[in-house]
């Protein structure tokens, strides 16, 4: 290796989401294998997580000089094209999900597929992106995603009495599939499943949720804070739509060992080639997923068994694996 890679992303925003997570979690990554990598945003100073990155804070990305970098990487549909006008062939497309798939951008679809049509490769994070984003191009590589180390954990404490069930996503968002996961923790509590449902956010609730169904209530928590949450919970519910890109819940749930009903969308399915790490419902189907919610809770023998093999599962999502991917990539393209 020819000295360190020099790799810059570009930021939209620093707001907390499992986007951006993930985009700090690849440079923490790539920083442990004695790479720079420089984050650039138009957003705040960064207040809900650690970073050891190189931080430039810019008003419009075209302030930025990025002669001296290997690569330019953006990370959302909007950074795509800086991303391209800054570097040329050193720019790279991470993509966690298919933009132009989600309802609230069906306005501005022709947009997003303007930027998904440039000549830049393709980094995703899950296998099922792969024929989405053929469409544009077959420049694509897969490199996995990343659960933070502090969710992996060798031993689970007792279960609670209740059981606490959590359904994580915001419902202004319709491909988290929040409604239906009302739906099913309704189903399954008309048939004498007794648990305390724990919603988490990353925005307020919105006006049509049915809060007296919620005995807790967390918004916007930091990634310590999640995990303490998620370590507190019993069960996890995933009822995402197929425009869900990834789902970090549902594998940080996995790390976790807490046992989990996800949806049969294509991100989940490919966590594995044997689909034995969790319990599959069809998406948009509140009773299904309720009939699941039932089975995990009330048979213990079946929560041990998807626990474990979540745990199994998961491994692939550590962090020096992804590194080791993504450097692979880069040194690969890096110019002599």
């Amino acid at each position: 290796m020819a000295g360190p890679l020099r790799i810059t992303y570009l930021l939209e925003d620093t707001d907390l989401s499992g986007g951006v997570r993930v985009q700090l979690a690849q440079a923490d990554a790539l920083i442990a294998r004695g790479h720079r990598v420089r984050l650039v945003t138009k957003g705040l100073p960064l207040t809900w997580r650690n970073s050891r990155a190189e931080w430039v804070y810019v008003d419009d990305f075209p302030q930025y000089d990025a002669r001296e970098d290997d690569f330019v990487v953006g990370t959302f549909w909007t950074t795509v094209e800086p991303a391209w006008n800054l570097a040329r062939e050193r720019a790279v497309h991470l993509t966690q999900g298919y933009e132009g798939a989600f309802t609230a951008y069906q306005q501005i679809k022709p947009q997003i597929d303007v930027a998904y049509r440039l000549p830049i490769p393709k980094l995703i994070v899950t296998p099922s992106l792969t024929p989405i984003l053929q469409q544009f191009t077959n420049d694509i590589t897969y490199v996995g995603q990343i659960v933070e180390d502090e969710f992996y954990r060798a031993r689970v404490p007792p279960e609670n009495e209740p059981m606490r069930v959590l359904l994580s996503g915001q419902s202004q968002a319709d491909m988290k599939g929040i409604h239906e996961g009302y739906g099913a923790v309704a189903h399954a509590r008309w048939f004498h499943q007794k648990f305390d449902l724990v919603r988490v956010s990353p925005w307020a609730p919105s006006r049509d949720e049915p809060l007296d169904s919620v005995q807790e209530f967390h918004v916007a928590l930091n990634t310590s804070e999640m995990t303490r949450l998620m370590h507190s919970c019993d069960v996890l519910i995933a009822p995402n739509h197929r425009e869900e890109g990834f789902g970090l819940p549902a594998a940080e749930a996995l790390a976790s060992g807490i046992p989990t009903v996800l949806t049969s969308i294509p991100s989940y399915l490919a966590f594995d080639d044997t689909r034995d790490f969790a319990l599959f419902a069809p998406e948009e189907n509140a009773v299904e997923l309720g009939e699941k919610l039932i089975e995990l809770l009330s048979e213990p023998a079946t929560r041990q068994r998807v626990r474990q093999r979540g745990r199994e599962v998961a491994e692939q999502w550590r962090a020096p694996l992804v590194a080791e991917r993504l450097e692979k990539f880069f040194l690969g393209r890096r110019r002599a």
